[in-house]
């Protein structure tokens, strides 16, 4: 289990994003943690992957306290962050990408595994180098696949759905679903969308820099849009994926 204790973080022109957050994320399931605009859930995830120091609090996990471990240190005890907008290499392809990452050389049957489970046929992609000639939505599947690779204990993703089209967006909810069904780790995805909610096993609703509310799923839903959680014109623009 992850575990923050008292967490706060104060920005560099002095306003506090955090205060004083406590949070239990439970092992082998999928937490989404949602929230307004400005409520800290992407300060929160920096802080979770080491890219980001609490300036008060202690994080534990499995009870080994890793609050001074940085984002490298952190990587090498199993905890992932997958980018808003994932970085591109020019140069290097997808297949010594996904090496990178396994830290070790894969033959082509196990890296073709590795893109299917995220919807990619390794054919049209191995040779091709990640740059600006992906899309949005091929990026953002090449990212999860070199987490897939990694073979991490706990991933967080940081808004998935920013940047990438309808299409995408749906076929990023089937490599979601897929991730948490057939691996054992721990996901933590911050986003707003409604869709993805639907397929959490914990929805952790932030306000004000604290938890507001944390929950199941099915009891957490009725929360989510009440006030002081998303606002509704989000659940609108929700409502353009359900069509």
């Amino acid at each position: 289990m992850l575990s923050l204790q008292n967490i706060s973080w104060v920005s560099p022109d002095g306003k506090k994003i955090l205060n004083g957050l406590n949070l239990d994320i439970p092992s082998g399931k999928l937490t989404v943690i949602t929230g307004p605009n400005g409520s800290g859930k992407t300060t929160l995830a920096k802080i979770i992957a080491g890219i980001e120091k609490p300036s008060e609090g202690k994080i534990f996990l499995d009870d080994k306290d890793i609050t001074d471990f940085d984002v490298t240190e952190r990587a090498k005890i199993g905890i992932s962050f997958a980018f808003q907008q994932p970085v591109r290499f020019k140069g290097i392809t997808v297949r010594q990408l996904i090496e990178i990452a396994a830290q070790s050389k894969l033959n082509d049957k196990e890296l073709c595994d590795i893109l299917a489970s995220v919807g990619l046929c390794a054919r049209n992609y191995l040779d091709r180098e990640v740059n600006d000639t992906l899309s949005g939505g091929e990026i953002k599947r090449i990212e999860i696949a070199t987490v897939i690779a990694r073979k991490t204990n706990i991933t967080v993703f940081d808004e998935p759905e920013a940047g990438i089209d309808l299409w995408s967006f749906k076929s990023l909810i089937g490599v979601f679903k897929n991730m948490h069904e057939n691996h054992l780790e721990t996901m933590l995805i911050i986003s707003h969308q409604e869709r993805i909610l639907k397929i959490a096993d914990e929805i952790v609703l932030l306000a004000d820099g604290k938890i507001s509310q944390q929950g199941e799923r099915e009891k957490m839903m009725q929360h989510v849009f009440a006030d002081g959680g998303i606002k509704p014109s989000c659940r609108k623009e929700e409502a353009i994926f359900d069509e």
